[in-house]
């Protein structure tokens, strides 16, 4: 059976279709209409409950949440080096970024992005959204700082950490949050156009029509 990529573009699902990428292996892409709600409709729900992308899929193997997808992509493909299991340090920091960025950071985008999952009431919504863009523009200011000084988020050797680093740069520079990102994050943007200079960055940035870090 093909390796499966069932993906959106421009949402988190950009970080596995990058690292699907690198890798150089053959693997189907399966677009999911978020927009229209197709991710609600039985037959995508049969394959993700959760109603979510990204999902990779192989065989009898479906797998979500972008942690554990970045790693088995690592794992299915060991030869691009995407996952440092050869040194403990920098296999722990590695895991740390996909944690953070999958347990904090994407949450705190969501209370902006998606305030009708923690309030009801407008009034309730509009100050969700407020706190919940309070409370990135410093995240994101804690990620510039620790991106300061390295090549890549582990330092100098790429993992998935870094296409997982590079979502969240693009919403930032995107309408629902807005920032500044060159200004404010000066380092996190430094990474961002590093990314862009890899070809399997730019072929994914071409396939998703996003607009490369500049």
């Amino acid at each position: 059976m093909t390796l499966k990529l069932f993906y959106s573009p421009g949402s988190c699902s950009l970080a596995p279709h990058i690292a699907l990428e690198e890798t150089g292996a053959a693997y189907e892409r399966v677009k999911v209409a978020l927009a229209s709600g197709e991710q609600k409709t039985p037959a995508y729900l049969a394959i993700n409950p959760k109603g979510r992308v990204p999902v990779l899929a192989e065989d009898d193997h479906v797998v979500t949440e972008n942690p554990a997808i970045l790693r088995a992509i690592a794992r299915r493909f060991p030869a691009a080096r995407l996952w440092p299991d050869d040194d403990i340090w920098a296999e722990a920091a590695c895991l740390e970024w996909c944690a953070w960025l999958s347990n904090t950071i994407h949450v705190h985008y969501a209370h902006v992005r998606r305030s009708e999952r923690y309030a009801d009431d407008e009034t309730a919504k509009a100050e969700v959204q407020r706190k919940g863009k309070e409370v990135c523009r410093q995240l994101w200011a804690d990620v510039d700082a620790r991106l300061k000084g390295r090549t890549w988020a582990i330092g100098e050797r790429y993992s998935v950490a870094d296409p997982y680093l590079l979502v969240f740069w693009t919403w930032g520079r995107g309408p629902v949050l807005g920032f500044d990102m060159a200004k404010d994050y000066p380092n996190w943007t430094a990474h961002a156009r590093r990314m862009a200079q890899r070809p399997a960055v730019q072929r994914v940035f071409a396939r998703e029509e996003l607009a490369l870090p500049g």
